[in-house]
């Protein structure tokens, strides 16, 4: 298996990450210093749990959850 290539946006930003493992999304936003308390992630349109593991090239973005009020 080859590096995968993860694209992440996030707050304006677009950065990329790989790794040579499948890698969950919760790990990508460990590495990306982002509290999963604070993000949505969402690929094509669609909110994916932070428990998913990517294994090949992946657009994701990522929205902030607002809370109190």
């Amino acid at each position: 298996m080859g590096t995968v290539r993860i694209q992440v946006e996030h707050d304006g930003n677009s950065l990329s990450l790989e790794s040579e493992v499948p890698i969950s999304i919760s790990e990508i936003l460990e590495r990306m210093s982002i509290p999963a308390s604070t993000v949505l992630a969402v690929h094509e349109d669609t909110i994916v749990p932070h428990t998913s593991v990517i294994e090949s090239d992946i657009n994701l973005e990522l929205i902030v959850v607002s809370s109190g009020g």
